[in-house]
């Protein structure tokens, strides 16, 4: 079956590992800017990757003091979408948080020529349908749970479909494809992916999830083998912390809590960030000629390497 099919499972998960609960995949941690600490005294290679994005950082990295300034003068104008000559909280959040979404969208466009059956710039229900589930529409099943887990996947990708389309008329933009892909950025979606979860792992139907569902989910043991201690430690959570009313299940409240634990936006605290940091009067807002003077903390501390890079290319003749 084609990859999509496998939509209904959730796009975004946290890999596992042997020391590591199952159960921590299922939980949507907001992504981090970067993976280097956030400490201008040491450099400032966590604001290039929040500003930039992490592979156009490694660029660069690459160029000249001249370049980097350069480039980021066409950068400022981009951000300021008002054209008003000044750089907003409220337009930096939006740029940091469109460089964070990159992946995302290198994903979409992956996916987009391949459902955009008719090239007009939009997805119909049935173009996704007939592309990702026709083969199977008319085919014979011999066996009845294939048959059913067939229909359950196109059920739950069509649900999804009609929520991810915000006007109702089964046709998706490019924004509300990416929503369908990706629901885990998209408040609007927030209640598909709970309804999801609890799907995947409520085994008896009853809307619910009891603690053997639960450990179900992530534990299945072997003949003769002992239970980890890290199951031991998933019971507890689900008791203690999971479990808020202490009637002995998840509800959609209680899994959301799980799934969807409220987190800082890295991207907020970012921008304004930079922009005490470079607001030198004070009005809460960038001028290009602010940004260009600490143009270093936003895109090139790299001089030194510049140089050791020029060096060592010399040598290299």
């Amino acid at each position: 079956m084609r990859p999509l099919l496998l939509l209904a499972t959730l796009t975004v998960l946290v890999g596992v590992t042997l020391t590591v609960p199952a159960q921590e995949k299922r939980v949507h941690h907001q992504r981090d800017l970067s993976d280097h600490v956030h400490d201008d005294s040491h450099g400032y290679q966590y604001d290039h990757e929040a500003f930039l994005g992490k592979e156009e950082a490694k660029t660069f990295d690459q160029l000249s003091p001249e370049e980097s300034k350069d480039r980021l003068g066409k950068i400022v104008d981009r951000i300021d979408t008002d054209k008003d000559g000044l750089v907003s909280h409220v337009e930096l959040h939006y740029w940091i948080k469109h460089r964070q979404r990159k992946y995302i969208e290198e994903n979409v466009d992956k996916h987009w020529k391949e459902y955009d059956q008719n090239k007009d710039g939009k997805i119909a229900w049935e173009e996704y349908k007939n592309t990702t589930y026709g083969f199977y529409l008319d085919e014979e099943f011999d066996d009845v749970d294939d048959k059913v887990s067939y229909k359950a996947m196109l059920t739950r990708d069509e649900r999804r479909f009609k929520m991810a389309d915000r006007d109702g008329d089964l046709i998706a933009t490019r924004e509300e494809f990416t929503a369908f892909l990706h629901p885990e950025d998209y408040d609007h979606m927030k209640d598909i992916i709970i309804q999801e979860t609890i799907e995947d792992i409520d085994k008896n139907g009853d809307g619910k999830i009891g603690l053997e569902e639960y450990i179900g989910d992530m534990y299945t043991p072997e003949a003769g083998e002992s239970e980890p201690d890290w199951v031991q430690t998933e019971k507890k959570h689900f008791s203690e912390f999971r479990d808020v009313n202490k009637d002995g299940y998840l509800d959609a409240s209680e899994v959301a809590n799980w799934i969807l634990p409220g987190e800082i936006d890295h991207a907020d605290n970012e921008a304004k960030h930079l922009i005490y940091e470079t607001d030198t009067d004070k009005d809460e807002k960038m001028s290009k000629k602010e940004i260009l003077a600490n143009w270093n903390m936003f895109v090139g501390s790299q001089a030194t390497n510049y140089g050791e890079d020029l060096t060592r290319k010399h040598d290299e003749l």
